[in-house]
């Protein structure tokens, strides 16, 4: 089968990185090798000392589109585990990637919140941080993604099974009997 793009997007602490584990397990329980190109990580090979203002963020968000069309192209799946607070650099990487689909990780700010493991919210609540998505800087949700799951509801095995069975529906895996 050929390779595809999936972008999971949501505020910091919607669960998208444990979403991302849960799908990259399953699919290489299948035999697939998929790359999970997660922000954090890139961002310090990208922007080794980000200022999350919106110019790095532009060219933060279109390296990581061009890298995941680079594996796509070559035979790889890609994961975004990354926010990407503007839809601008979602549709970027759609233009970029034929068989690409984002998930919307969909969370209420407060669960994301009290969550908080990386201390995002609390730093920006502290005032030692100005460009928190979904708390200081607007975060643009999917206007049509290709799914919804809820970071706040289920497991996040749960919603990997959901984005594994989209990517049955489009043909993009093989299915699995049942």
């Amino acid at each position: 089968m050929a390779a595809f793009a999936v972008w999971l997007t949501g505020l910091p602490a919607s669960g998208k990185s444990a979403i991302a584990r849960a799908l990259l397990a399953r699919l290489q329980a299948r035999g697939i090798d998929c790359a999970v190109l997660e922000s954090d990580v890139l961002r310090t090979l990208i922007t080794p000392r980000p200022r999350y203002d919106a110019a790095e963020r532009e060219l933060f968000y279109a390296a990581m589109a061009q890298l995941g069309e680079f594996l796509v192209q070559r035979g790889v799946p890609v994961v975004f585990d990354a926010t990407a607070n503007r839809r601008s650099y979602r549709d970027a990487a759609r233009q970029r990637i034929a068989r690409f689909a984002e998930v919307f990780v969909d969370c209420p700010l407060a669960i994301c919140q009290a969550r908080d493991p990386k201390g995002l919210y609390r730093r920006a609540r502290e005032g030692c941080s100005s460009t928190l998505p979904g708390a200081q800087t607007d975060y643009e949700a999917p206007l049509q993604p290709e799914l919804v799951v809820h970071g706040d509801r289920g497991s996040p095995g749960d919603a990997a099974r959901e984005v594994e069975a989209l990517l049955e529906r489009r043909g993009w895996l093989a299915r699995t009997p049942d």
